[in-house]
């Protein structure tokens, strides 16, 4: 499903930025993501390219960002650097019982094609500590750092009051159960 994120009422868009996302779920076991930033203004941080690999902190500049709930309370985050990085963690409850997850994207592609930047990433649902095997809620969201190290938080749906990509508001988009093939 193909959704357009906005920015946080806080931190406003520059002139002619959008951000698209795109959320596919060709099996059971497995979610493909799909971002695409336009900017047709002031120019967006990106980090440098690094290894293909897990790093914390990747929120604090220009990150693409995955929050995916089963049934209950349980959800899984994922980061996805422009450099290559990426982390997932796992939260037992709205903020609580963070941990690692052994979730990680099995491809992370980025690209800058025409005055835009895209990003794609395959992740395995079946690591994750609880089942992902029926609906999936999820919260799509971004981060981009502009080159004056500003932020614009944007997401399918905020919460009141500040920026908040964990809150169950945040979670706008349902995708249904797959049948296996």
């Amino acid at each position: 499903m193909r959704a357009t994120l906005k920015p946080h009422p806080d931190t406003p868009a520059p002139a002619g930025a959008r951000i698209e996302a795109e959320a596919l779920r060709p099996t059971p076991g497995s979610l493909q993501l799909r971002y695409r930033l336009i900017m047709n203004g002031p120019a967006v941080r990106m980090p440098p390219p690094a290894a293909f690999e897990r790093a914390d902190d990747l929120w604090r500049h220009t990150c693409f960002e995955a929050f995916i709930r089963g049934d209950g309370q349980a959800y899984c985050e994922i980061n996805l650097s422009p450099s290559g990085q990426w982390a997932t963690y796992w939260f037992d409850d709205y903020r609580q019982g963070m941990r690692a997850a052994a979730c990680e994207p099995s491809a992370l592609d980025a690209a800058a094609p025409d005055g835009s930047f895209d990003l794609t990433a395959e992740i395995d649902l079946r690591r994750l500590p609880a089942p992902f095997d029926g609906p999936l809620s999820l919260g799509l969201s971004a981060v981009i750092e502009d080159e004056s190290g500003g932020k614009t938080y944007w997401a399918l749906a905020h919460a009141p009051g500040k920026p908040d990509f964990h809150h169950p508001d945040a979670f706008a988009l349902d995708l249904p159960f797959v049948e296996p093939a």
